[in-house]
């Protein structure tokens, strides 16, 4: 399996955060960092990614209706909504110029959405703050795209991690996909687009105690 060179990170979504922060503890033996709460209802938990042993701008988000949301519907941000289990529904590439890789898209025939911005606070208190894509109807098995800007990375920052083995998307028809993907220009840059069963994303991790975990 190969790891994209321009990964940001991966979104493990869920209905109930703690549920799913207990569930990825379960399997891997890593208990996520509470994260924040974001505008959109939703709060996060993150897991920092090692590869090859070494910490760098990747991590894991596990992320689920805030309990401390106001409206109690569960939020359609990543297809919360309609999950019933915990579920590795998305990622973020970070490309070197956010609009550019848009601006690229679009010419080669797939819209990614307008860049905006979206922010959340830490249990501390910070403001984190950066720009992502956010098209009206973005497609799941399309990464997304961010930018951290002057923003400290998630993924550097004082929580657990784990260790990144490989990620993928299977589809049944990979030849399918592989041209949207493409239009981004990122080549090896995202995912790769294999052949499998079903269509769904392939993370495998490797737990302190030497174990492998696909989820």
């Amino acid at each position: 399996m190969t790891i994209p060179t321009r990964l940001d990170h991966v979104v493990i979504a869920g209905p109930d955060l703690g549920e799913l922060v207990a569930w990825f503890a379960e399997r891997t033996g890593v208990t996520a960092a509470p994260g924040g709460a974001h505008p959109t209802g939703t709060a996060n938990a993150l897991v920092a990614l090692t590869i090859d042993g070494r910490r760098g701008p990747q991590y894991l988000e596990l992320i689920g209706p805030d309990p401390d949301r106001i409206d109690r519907a569960l939020p359609a941000t990543f297809d919360i909504a309609s999950l019933e289990a915990p579920s590795v529904q998305a990622y973020a590439v970070h490309p070197d110029d956010i609009q550019a890789t848009v601006d690229h898209a679009r010419q080669n025939g797939y819209d990614p959405g307008d860049v905006g911005d979206l922010s959340r606070r830490t249990p501390a208190g910070e403001l984190l703050e950066w720009r992502l894509t956010r098209g009206q109807a973005q497609r799941l098995d399309v990464p997304f795209l961010i930018d951290w800007g002057s923003t400290p990375h998630p993924g550097l920052a004082d929580i657990p991690s784990i260790e990144l083995v490989g990620f993928e998307r299977t589809e049944p028809a990979p030849d399918a996909l592989r041209p949207v993907v493409g239009a981004l220009g990122l080549g090896d840059g995202a995912a790769a687009i294999v052949d499998g069963p079903v269509s769904g994303y392939r993370l495998v991790l490797r737990t302190g105690s030497g174990e492998t975990v696909e989820l």
